[in-house]
């Protein structure tokens, strides 16, 4: 167990008998209720940031980057640390794929949580690189999240023999997406970080796509075997950026910002190309986040949206929402719910293109196409 994982311990020693009842009463009912009968993975394990964290950060006494408060929640079982008005992308296909709610990471470490079907490593400010969302406290990174699977691994190894468990991994689904915070809370942050005057923009995708390999070699080299690897999204066009006053022209997506995205992207793409090339015993898929958001901004109402340039909650175009604020009332017509998290409503159509879209969506197939694979092995 990590350093920060002990201290956690004692963190969630305080918090946790006040939290049980309500999460347990919620949690029974959502599976009953949602949980399709067969799984099309053995589990489900995802690294990301607050797009995905299901609450890692609220054991982390020093964090800034928590959603463990309303309105955060309000249309999902109250402010359990996502942010999120509902579910998260994550949630939503792991429901497609016939799991339950998968557990966060720090509720592991001490309850004796069920962690067969799979863990959430995900922390919000999280980055590729170490220093990524710094100013905002305690996190996970990125390199954090995959020691934290080695603790995974390690109660796994106790539940299962050798062979069982090298095909239970080989039959899990690796979910990753992160990057996002290498920009909104790294590179374009030049007062409070140095990463914009020691790097092109594309000398910082390749910076990033470069730690970000290692890692996913490190977690397939325990045996991991089936990846969905997330594209970042259109930064640019988040509340938080248009609120910057830099949109080119007025009124649309910061297009520079794009751009850096871009470069960033089309690296991640290749290296899904090479690492299918490399091992032929797995497979590599891209997640084109960014393309299936864009397509909802760019066509909004035709996807029922009406307002895609603020957030539901939140004060204006630059932070998150404030605790006991007020959301807006029609939140499935909103992108955004914050300044930098899309709405549940959006998470479910990208969960939905991840799961089962075109090869514009995921590239070279989609997560159903990668369970039919799986069957077909068994």
């Amino acid at each position: 167990m990590s350093r920060k994982s002990q201290v956690i311990v004692h963190s969630m020693e305080r918090q946790y008998m006040a939290w049980k009842v309500l999460f347990l009463a919620h949690l029974v009912l959502l599976e009953a209720i949602d949980v399709p009968e067969s799984p099309q993975f053995t589990a489900l394990f995802a690294f990301g940031d607050s797009l995905m964290d299901p609450g890692n950060n609220n054991y982390l006494v020093n964090s800034l980057a928590k959603a463990n408060y309303i309105p955060y929640g309000v249309d999902f079982q109250g402010p359990t640390g996502r942010f999120c008005n509902g579910r998260t992308l994550i949630d939503y296909l792991g429901y497609l794929l016939g799991l339950p709610l998968i557990p966060a990471y720090t509720t592991t470490i001490t309850i004796g949580t069920d962690i067969s079907k799979g863990v959430n490593y995900a922390s919000a400010a999280a980055g590729i690189l170490d220093e990524t969302g710094q100013t905002l406290g305690e996190r996970f990174s990125l390199n954090e999240q995959v020691q934290n699977f080695e603790d995974t691994l390690n109660q796994l190894k106790q539940q299962m023999e050798e062979q069982e468990l090298m095909y239970y991994l080989a039959k899990s689904l690796i979910v990753m997406n992160i990057g996002n915070n290498d920009y909104i809370n790294n590179y374009l942050l030049p007062s409070l970080y140095t990463t914009s005057s020691n790097y092109t923009p594309r000398d910082y995708a390749n910076l990033l796509i470069k730690h970000y390999s290692k890692q996913i070699l490190a977690l397939h080299s325990i045996g991991l075997r089936k990846f969905l690897l997330g594209g970042i999204g259109p930064l640019g066009c988040i509340p938080n950026q248009l609120g910057t006053g830099k949109a080119d022209p007025p009124g649309k997506c910061v297009s520079h910002v794009n751009e850096m995205v871009g470069m960033f992207n089309s690296q991640l793409k290749d290296v899904v190309d090479q690492l299918n090339k490399n091992n032929t015993d797995s497979i590599f898929v891209y997640g084109n986040t960014f393309g299936g958001f864009t397509n909802i901004f760019n066509n909004a109402s035709a996807y029922g949206f009406e307002v895609k340039d603020i957030g539901c909650c939140g004060v204006g175009r630059r932070i998150t929402c404030l605790p006991l604020s007020v959301p807006c009332m029609n939140r499935d017509q909103y992108l955004f719910w914050d300044a930098f998290h899309p709405t549940q409503a959006v998470n479910q159509i990208l969960a939905n293109k991840a799961y089962s879209g075109s090869i514009d969506d995921c590239y070279p197939i989609n997560v159903k196409q990668m369970a039919l694979l799986y069957a077909k092995i068994l």
